[in-house]
């Protein structure tokens, strides 16, 4: 055996560098796209006054969980401007905002289709293990060759780190619900495509929603190491600090990406589910309280007009 070696690593060099030579157009026009939306973002996040953002992110932590966590996330998020790390924060958020979204978009098609499909599924399946086995930092080589050092590297390689869960846990909420209540929906007539949006994805969703809230804490872990390929927010920091060995530096930035994904794990996890003291919950209660009112009015107006029919029916005139 000696001298005898599989060169697998040059022959994926080989295939990148073809990629690279006849797809130059496509990576330049999605480096295009992806470096706008996380500027844009990130810009509108930088540039508008903190306290209205803190405001935004307050309501909607409200909005989907509770006033406690509303006040906890103005507290986290003040805490983060007196650290001075309002800017990198927000870039993180950006970067991590737009990754979760495309990831979503790629994620939750391919869980269906997957559910759909046992050859799909068994495609995906040693896929998605080799994604999720692979060392994050790997994904950073393919990612600046295509994309040079940036933010969109840094975008690429979370899209990929954070896909699999998304796509596993749709598959297996679609693939969960009863089949029962799916052959009830064929009896009535309904097409696939009106079992999957009436019947299929709405039983899914809390599953669904799981997977999407997994897909976004990974998204947020690649933080760091997107920073290594220089993407600008807390991970560069982080990186900063570790070659630096400034613990200070490294420190704060680690503890604003710890703020920054309680926030968003506890507003994406009420996603599915509403809780009863969040604003939404209050407003299906509202809507249920109204609900009763009316069916209760209803009854008593049924009753009343019965008791009226039988009250009266004695001293109605015989008839002729």
């Amino acid at each position: 055996m000696d001298g005898f070696r599989i060169p697998l690593g040059d022959w994926v060099e080989t295939g990148l560098n073809w990629l690279l030579d006849n797809l130059e157009w496509l990576f330049t026009f999605a480096s295009t796209v992806i470096g706008a939306l996380v500027d844009g973002l990130s810009a509108a996040l930088i540039e508008t006054p903190f306290p209205a953002t803190i405001l935004v992110f307050a309501l909607i932590a409200w909005l989907l969980r509770s006033w406690k966590l509303a006040l906890g996330t103005a507290i986290s998020f003040l805490f983060i401007v007196a650290l001075d790390l309002w800017v990198p924060a927000m870039q993180t958020m950006a970067l991590v905002i737009v990754a979760a979204v495309l990831a979503v978009l790629i994620a939750v098609p391919l869980g269906i289709w997957s559910a759909r499909n046992d050859k799909v599924r068994a495609t995906l399946k040693p896929v998605l293990d080799f994604m999720q086995t692979m060392p994050a930092f790997v994904y950073l080589i393919p990612a600046i060759m295509f994309f040079g050092i940036g933010v969109v590297p840094g975008v690429f390689a979370t899209v990929i780190f954070a896909l699999p869960p998304g796509v596993r846990l749709t598959e297996l909420g679609i693939r969960g619900v009863d089949s029962e209540t799916v052959e009830a929906g064929h009896a009535f007539g309904a097409t696939p495509g009106q079992i999957l949006r009436g019947v299929q994805l709405p039983l899914a969703l809390p599953t669904i929603m799981a997977g999407i809230n997994q897909l976004i804490m990974l998204a947020l872990s690649m933080a760091v190491i997107a920073g290594m390929a220089g993407a600008d927010g807390l991970g560069k920091l982080v990186v900063q600090g570790i070659s630096s060995m400034d613990i200070p530096m490294g420190v704060e930035a680690g503890l604003g990406i710890v703020l920054i994904a309680v926030f968003l794990d506890r507003c994406t996890a009420a996603l599915a589910e509403p809780s009863p003291s969040s604003l939404l919950g209050l407003v299906e209660r509202r809507r249920q309280e109204n609900r009763r009112r009316e069916a209760a009015e209803a009854a008593a107006a049924a009753n009343a007009e019965a008791t009226e029919v039988v009250t009266a029916g004695p001293r109605r005139a015989p008839i002729a």
